[in-house]
């Protein structure tokens, strides 16, 4: 008997890392069940190629939007960029957009400002947000709380922080575990705290490989073991997570009319 699909909510299979074997990662993952796929852009030239990407493979689609370690070039202009690189109908979703205020790579201002400058688009375009947060939880709260009502939204790689769960979950967003799961005690309880309608996984691919793969460039085909540790901590079974998780992203992303 076969076994549900999954949905790896979140990856960069644009990034240099897969360049010599793309192909094979996309296949290697349909052969373990990973179905569908969401490539996302961390500037509007990567948007191109992930619109490129998700046009030629079926069960693939894109996103659209600034990173905040890049967050120093936001500007009307690019913005204006980033909206028509949305307009594919390949993309599914803004961003991945946010504050990292762990690596400061851009200015904390330009990155509140970007992040800001994506929720205003997110809502006037009816599009979901894909959302980073890393040692930013306190600002990071206050603009979903501020924007929640306007956007959907979700909290890709959650890695804690009970006030910034409690206002993801107080505006309706969705929360998303990659492989740290399996090697973070920590994330055991915001496992269980979130609400079954809310819960996504992702690989995060190539970055943040699972155990047993830890140490590895991460592919697609590893979601099977972050939805194992999930299943584990919600006391599910493996299907009855990887139906849940691919009903929610599926939901999360429009696509429930998809094929």
């Amino acid at each position: 008997m076969s076994r549900p699909a999954l949905f790896d909510s979140h990856l960069h299979l644009t990034a240099a890392r897969f360049s010599a074997d793309r192909g094979e990662v996309v296949e290697r993952a349909r052969t373990r069940g990973v179905s569908r796929m969401v490539t996302v852009a961390s500037n509007p030239d990567d948007a191109a190629a992930a619109v490129a990407l998700a046009a030629r493979e079926p069960g693939l689609w894109a996103t659209a939007g600034l990173h905040p370690h890049e967050a120093d070039r936001t500007s009307r202009a690019l913005m204006e960029e980033i909206e028509r690189a949305a307009a594919a109908p390949e993309v599914v979703a803004i961003g991945e957009t946010g504050l990292d205020f762990h690596y400061d790579n851009a200015a904390r201002s330009a990155q509140l400002e970007n992040f800001e400058a994506h929720l205003g688009l997110a809502a006037r375009l009816g599009l979901p947000i894909v959302v980073h947060s890393r040692s930013a939880e306190a600002d990071t709260a206050a603009r979903v709380a501020a924007y929640g009502d306007g956007v959907t939204g979700v909290l890709h790689c959650f890695t804690g922080g009970e006030a910034l769960l409690d206002a993801a979950l107080g505006a309706d967003w969705y929360v998303s575990f990659s492989g740290l799961v399996t090697f973070v005690a920590e994330l055991a309880d915001f496992v269980r705290a979130v609400p079954a309608d809310r819960l996504l996984i992702e690989t995060d691919a190539p970055y943040l490989a699972p155990v047993p793969r830890r140490g590895r460039r991460n592919e697609p085909a590893f979601l099977v073991h972050t939805c194992e540790r999930v299943a584990e901590l919600r006391d599910l079974s493996f299907d009855e997570a990887a139906t849940l998780t691919t009903a929610n992203a599926r939901r999360f992303y429009g696509l429930e009319e998809a094929a």
